[in-house]
């Protein structure tokens, strides 16, 4: 008999989220299956858009909470998956799982890479779904060129890091937005071009002087306010990819002015994506930042969490801002 223990959504935020909106439920697993094999988890994902999903209902309240993990398979009747690989599966914040890719298409386990220095948590950073959010989603829709000057928001953050370092291998002029001095610090050692703190002095202004040649590409982490000041500079034919919009995830919405004039004069093109539109090329992904990652063109960063049980005070301090790289919980 194995007790799973997973963490339930109960309570809708107001505003910021709090501990209280989570529970912590137990479940009795039943015996495998053929094709089953049961995981341990090692680590979890912690996303900033699962706030997202709350607000808009995506995930209701009584639903665990979703994300993806990395696990290590403890018992197996499942050739594919035997006993001691570690596995990334789409299986939220739990202790245990039965897995099943037959049964249970939703859970999308595939086995993950070993990479020398770092541990398996990469591969819900550089080497998993962050990395497949800044490949896919800033590849093909910015589709950037040579010479072009690209903004990233929320640039030391799981995606944001990744983002910046795949333009500079596309030989671009890259501006990173963040805000802390620590954070503006981590993103020069990266080899970002050009570095701006929201939290110090007038953003326009920053962006004028980080952006001599206006912008071509953005990748929008954000939204509101900061969306607002780098559209005034963008060039024509712009393109915009948006990952997030975090900064309304807590209900802190901000007037802004009408986009439509400049889509219309500058000719631009701004598209949102989920990452899993690209799932039929998953391992693509993989392989080519595993293959900078060797080169020494990317740098993967994390922040680990620790503790079960403190799963939502990690979440909260995601939301904060007070990450650097991808946020993951060990279990």
């Amino acid at each position: 008999m194995v007790l799973a223990r997973k963490w339930i959504y109960v309570k809708r935020p107001d505003g910021e989220p709090k501990p209280t909106d989570f529970s912590i439920e137990e479940e009795e697993l039943p015996v495998l299956e053929p094709g089953d094999f049961l995981v341990e988890t090692l680590y979890f994902s912690l996303d900033a858009g699962l706030r997202g999903y709350m607000e808009i209902g995506i995930l209701p309240v009584g639903s665990p909470v979703i994300g993806m993990a990395i696990a290590k398979v403890i018992e197996s009747r499942n050739e594919s998956f035997p006993r001691d690989v570690h596995v990334c599966a789409r299986i939220g914040w739990c202790t245990h799982a039965i897995l099943n890719p037959i049964k249970r298409k939703d859970q999308k386990p595939y086995q993950v890479p070993e990479v020398e220095g770092h541990s398996h948590a990469i591969g819900l950073g550089a080497l998993g779904l962050s990395g497949n959010t800044a490949y896919f989603g800033f590849l093909e829709i910015c589709k950037p060129k040579p010479g072009e000057t690209v903004v990233v928001s929320a640039a030391a953050g799981a995606v944001g890091h990744l983002v910046g370092q795949i333009a500079k291998t596309m030989g671009c002029h890259v501006v990173g937005v963040a805000g802390s001095e620590e954070k503006m610090r981590v993103l020069k050692k990266l080899g970002f071009d050009a570095v701006i703190n929201y939290r110090a002095g007038s953003v326009r202004e920053q962006l004028l002087q980080a952006t001599p040649n206006g912008v071509d590409c953005y990748f929008d982490n954000v939204g509101g306010e900061l969306t607002e000041l780098v559209r005034e500079r963008m060039n024509l034919y712009g393109r915009i990819s948006v990952c997030g919009t975090v900064s309304s995830y807590n209900g802190k919405l901000v007037a802004v002015t009408d986009p439509q004039r400049d889509f219309v004069t500058k000719q631009l093109r701004q598209e949102g994506f989920v990452v899993f539109r690209w799932l039929d090329r998953w391992q693509e992904g993989i392989t080519q930042m595993m293959e900078w990652i060797k080169e020494k063109k990317l740098v993967h960063l994390e922040t680990v969490y620790e503790g079960f049980e403190n799963a939502p005070e990690a979440f909260i301090k995601l939301l904060r801002g007070d990450n650097i790289g991808k946020s993951v919980l060990k279990v």
